[in-house]
C-alpha cells in the first residue's frame, strides 16, 4: 500500500499549530486596526507616523476641514449600530438556545431508542464480525458534537458581528486619509473574522476528535458517526441566522429605500430616514453573524462527510490516524496559504486608485487558489500511502494518492470558475448588468424581466462546474472524493470571508460618513469601498452555494450508506413522491422567507412614513427620527418570522423518515439538492444583478451611465424598485437555500440509525 511521509505525532502537532496560528493572526490584524480610534483626542495628536501610517493623527487636514464633531458622530453612530446588533443576537440566541437544548434531546432519544437504549455492544454497521460501541453511548456523542457545533456556530456568527461593528466608524475615518488606508481597514477586519472562524472551526472539531477518541477507542466507525452531530450543530445554528438576519436586514432596507428614495427622494443612508440604523444594523446581522455561521456550518459538514466515509475506509480500518486527518489536513495547510495570501493585500501591495480595489479583491481569490493547489499536492504527498481504498456502496475502491489530489483540486477550481462566472453576472463592469441598468429607461417592469432572465441564464456555467467536478471526483474516489471537492473549494475560507466580511465593513462605512455629514469626497470613497464589496460578497454566496451541492451530495452518499439502502431508484413510488417533494421544498420554504420580509418591510415602511408625516422638522433636518422604533420593528419581525421557514427544514427529515422510511427519505434529499442549487444560484444573482444596475447608475461613471442618471431620474427610480425586489432574493431566500440542502442532508445522516430500524411506519401498515 506504500507508507504514509508524515507521522501520527507530526499530524497531532500540526493541525492544532496551523489552527493557534491563525488566532493569533486574526489577533495581530485586530490589534492593527484598533490602532485608529474613535476618539476626537487622537485626532489632536501630534502627526509622528510610522512607515506604516497607524500612529497618524486620525483626521488629516483635507480641504482646510478638522472637524472632531465629525469623530465624535462617527463613534456615536457606531455605537448605536453595535448596541443594535448586540441586542438583536441576544434575543435571538435566546430562541435558538431553547431550541438547541431541545433538539439535543430529540437526537439523544430517537438515537438511544434504536437499540431501548442498551448499554452493551452491537456489531458494526459495516462489519459484523466485529463489535462497536452501544447505541446508547452513539446517541451521548452525537448529542455532545452537536451541542458543540451548535455553541461553535453561534460564537463565530457573534464574534464577526462584534468585529465589524468595531472595524465601521474606522473604515469611514480611514477614509478622509485615501481610499487605500481606508480599504486595509476594511480588509483586515474582515481577515479577523475569516481567521477566527476558520481556525476555531478546525481546533473545536480536532480536540473533540481526540477527546472522543478516548472512549472510542478502535472503534473509528461509532466515533466518527458521533462526529457528524457536529456538523448539523453547526448548520442548524446557521439556518436561523441566516433567515433570521436576512428578514431583519431586508425588512430595514426596503421600508428605508422604498420611502426614503422613492417616495421622498432622498440619499441613501441619509440621517433624516428614520430607517437608516435598523437597515446598517442588518448589514451585521445578516450579511456578516448569518454568513460566519452559514461558511462554518459548510466547513464543519464537508468535514464530516469525508470523515465518516474515511473511517470505513481503509484508513479507519487499519486506523492510519495520519491519512484519517487527511481533510483536516487540508484546512490546516489552507490557513497557513490565506495568511500568506492576506499579506499581498495588506503589506506587499499599496492600493492608491479607486479602479485598483476590485483586482486586489479578485487577485485574493486568485493568489489563495494557485498556492492552495501546491498546499493540496504536498499534503496528498505526505498523509495518503500511495495506494488505498475506498468504501463505495458496499465494496471497497483501491484509490492513489495523486487521484484524490486531483478530486481536491477540482473543487478547489471549480469554486474559483463559480465565483468568477458570479462575478460576471453581478458586477456592473460587464454587459449582463449593464443591460439590465439600460432596461430602466422604460420602467420597472422591463428592469424586472431582464433581471429574472440574467439569474435564470447564470445558473448554466456554475451547474456544469458543479457536475464536472462530481462526475470526475466520484470517478476517482466514490463519495470520499466528492466530500473532499467540497472541501477543497472550503479550503481557502479564512480569505473568503475576509472578501465577504469586507463588502458589509465597507458598507456600513459608506453609511456612517453619510449620516456624520463627512464631505462629498468621502462617500464617494466609500462609495467604491461597497461597490467592489458588493461585487465579492456575490462571488461568496457562489461559493457557499457550490460548496453546498458537493456537501450535500457527498452527505446523501453517506446516508444511503448507513441507512442500508442498496439503491436508490427514481422508477420506484416510494422514492419518485420523495423527489417531486424534495423539489417542491425550496419553493416552499423560499415562499416562506420572501414573504416574511414582505409583512416586515410593510410594517417597516408604514412606521417610516408615520415618521416623516408626524414629526415636525424632519424633512428639513431640525428634528430627529425615532431610530430605536424601526430597530425594534425589524427585530420582532425576524425573530417571529424565522421560526416556520426553521421548522419546515429541521422537521421534514423527521417526518418523512419515521414515516415513510429511509427511501422516501433519500428521494427528498435529491429533489431538494437538484432544485435548491438552482433556486439558489439564480436568486442570489438576480439581486446582485439589480443592486449593481442601480449603483451604476447612481455612479455614473461612463456615458451609457450618466444617459440614465442621475439620481431620482425615472430610470434611477425603476433601479431602486428593482434593487428593492431583488433584496430579500440575495439576502435572504438564496442565501438561505444552500443550508437547507445540506441541514436536510447531515440531518438525515445524523438519524440513520433510528430511521433504518424504526422508520416506514405508514408503508408498514399495508
Amino acid at each position: 500500500m506504500g507508507s504514509i511521509v508524515l507521522s501520527e505525532m507530526l499530524t497531532q502537532i500540526l493541525i492544532p499549530v496551523c489552527a493557534v496560528v491563525g488566532i493569533v493572526f486574526s489577533l495581530f490584524q485586530w490589534y492593527v486596526v484598533s490602532q485608529v480610534k474613535v476618539a476626537p483626542d487622537s485626532a489632536r495628536q501630534s502627526n509622528n507616523s510610522n512607515k506604516n501610517g497607524f500612529n497618524d493623527s486620525l483626521i488629516e487636514e483635507e480641504e482646510g476641514i478638522n472637524d472632531h464633531n465629525t469623530v465624535l458622530k462617527c463613534a456615536e453612530i457606531q455605537n448605536a449600530i453595535s448596541e443594535g446588533a448586540t441586542s438583536f443576537l441576544y434575543t435571538e440566541y435566546q430562541y435558538v438556545g431553547i431550541f438547541m437544548v431541545g433538539f439535543a434531546v430529540l437526537i439523544f432519544l430517537f438515537l438511544g431508542s434504536v437499540e431501548g437504549f442498551s448499554t452493551k455492544l452491537q456489531p458494526c454497521t459495516y462489519n459484523v464480525d466485529k463489535m462497536c460501541k452501544s447505541a446508547l453511548a452513539n446517541a451521548t456523542f452525537s448529542t455532545i458534537s452537536f451541542v458543540l457545533g451548535a455553541v461553535t456556530s453561534v460564537i463565530s456568527g457573534f464574534l464577526g458581528m462584534k468585529i465589524a461593528t468595531y472595524a465601521n466608524a474606522r473604515t469611514t475615518l480611514e477614509a478622509r486619509k485615501g481610499v487605500g488606508k481606508a480599504f486595509i481597514v476594511a480588509f483586515r477586519s474582515g481577515a479577523v473574522m475569516g481567521f477566527l472562524l476558520a481556525a476555531n472551526g478546525l481546533l473545536v472539531l480536532y480536540i473533540t476528535i481526540n477527546v472522543f477518541k478516548i472512549y472510542y477507542g478502535d472503534d473509528w466507525e461509532g466515533l466518527f458517526e458521533a462526529i457528524t452531530g457536529y456538523g448539523l450543530g453547526g448548520s442548524s445554528m446557521a439556518l436561523f441566522g441566516r433567515v433570521a438576519g436576512g428578514i431583519y436586514t431586508k425588512a430595514a432596507d426596503v421600508g428605508a429605500d422604498l420611502v426614503g428614495k422613492v417616495e421622498r427622494n432622498i440619499p441613501e443612508d441619509d440621517p433624516r430616514n428614520p430607517a437608516v440604523i435598523a437597515d446598517n444594523v442588518g448589514d451585521n446581522v445578516g450579511d456578516i453573524a448569518g454568513m460566519g455561521s452559514d461558511l462554518f456550518g459548510s466547513y464543519a459538514e464537508s468535514s464530516c462527510a469525508a470523515l465518516v466515509v474515511a473511517s470505513i475506509s481503509s484508513f479507519g480500518i487499519n486506523h492510519e490516524f495520519t491519512a484519517m486527518c487527511y481533510p483536516l489536513l487540508i484546512s490546516s495547510i489552507g490557513i497557513l496559504v490565506c495568511l500568506l495570501t492576506t499579506l499581498f493585500a495588506t503589506d506587499f501591495f499599496e492600493i492608491k486608485l479607486v479602479n485598483q480595489i476590485e483586482p486586489a479583491l479578485k487577485n485574493q481569490l486568485i493568489i489563495s487558489t494557485a498556492l492552495m493547489t501546491v498546499g493540496i499536492a504536498i499534503v496528498s504527498w505526505v498523509a495518503l500511502p500511495s495506494e488505498f481504498t475506498i468504501f463505495n456502496f458496499g465494496v471497497q475502491k483501491v484509490v492513489k494518492n495523486w487521484e484524490l489530489f486531483f478530486c481536491v483540486a477540482i473543487g478547489l477550481w471549480a469554486g474559483l470558475v463559480i465565483g468568477f462566472v458570479t462575478e460576471y453576472y453581478t458586477s456592473n463592469a460587464y454587459s449582463p448588468v449593464q443591460d439590465v441598468a439600460d432596461s430602466c429607461r422604460t420602467g420597472a417592469a422591463t428592469n424586472v424581466i431582464f433581471g429574472l432572465a440574467l439569474g435564470y441564464k447564470s445558473v448554466i456555467i456554475p451547474i456544469f462546474a458543479i457536475a464536472v467536478s462530481i462526475f470526475v471526483s466520484f470517478s476517482l474516489a466514490a463519495m470520499y472524493g466528492i466530500a473532499v471537492a467540497a472541501l477543497g473549494m472550503l479550503s481557502t475560507i479564512a480569505t473568503g470571508l475576509a472578501i465577504d466580511a469586507y463588502g458589509p465593513i465597507s458598507d456600513n462605512a459608506g453609511g456612517i460618513a453619510e449620516m456624520a455629514g463627512m464631505s462629498h469626497r468621502i462617500r464617494e470613497r466609500t462609495d467604491a469601498l461597497d461597490a467592489a464589496g458588493n461585487t465579492t460578497a456575490a462571488i461568496g454566496k457562489g461559493f457557499a452555494i457550490g460548496s453546498a451541492a458537493l456537501v450535500s451530495l457527498a452527505l446523501f452518499g453517506a446516508f444511503v450508506s448507513r441507512a442500508a439502502i442498496s439503491s436508490v431508484d427514481v422508477l420506484t413510488p416510494k422514492v419518485f413522491i420523495g423527489l417531486l417533494v424534495g423539489a417542491m421544498l425550496p419553493y416552499w420554504f423560499s415562499a416562506m422567507t420572501m414573504k416574511s420580509v414582505g409583512t416586515a418591510a410593510l410594517s417597516m415602511v408604514e412606521e417610516v412614513r408615520r415618521q416623516f408625516n408626524t414629526i415636525p422638522g424632519l424633512m428639513e433636518g431640525t428634528a430627529k427620527p425615532d431610530y430605536a422604533n424601526c430597530v425594534k420593528i425589524s427585530t420582532d419581525a425576524s425573530i417571529k418570522e424565522m421560526i416556520p421557514p426553521g421548522a419546515l427544514v429541521m422537521l421534514t427529515p423527521l417526518i418523512v423518515g419515521t414515516f415513510f422510511g429511509v427511501e422516501t427519505l433519500s428521494g427528498v434529499l435529491a429533489g431538494s439538492l437538484v432544485s435548491g442549487v438552482q433556486i439558489a444560484i439564480s436568486a442570489s444573482n438576480t439581486g446582485g444583478a439589480w443592486d449593481n444596475a442601480k449603483k451604476y447608475i447612481e455612479a455614473g461613471v461612463s456615458e451609457h451611465a450618466k444617459s440614465l442618471g442621475p439620481k431620482g431620474s425615472d430610470p434611477h427610480k425603476a433601479a431602486v424598485i428593482g434593487d428593492t425586489i431583488g433584496d430579500p432574493l440575495k439576502d435572504t431566500s438564496g442565501p438561505s437555500l444552500n443550508i437547507l440542502i445540506k441541514l436536510m442532508a447531515v440531518e438525515s445522516l445524523v438519524f440513520a440509525p433510528f430511521f433504518a430500524k424504526h422508520g416506514g411506519l405508514i408503508f408498514k401498515l399495508f
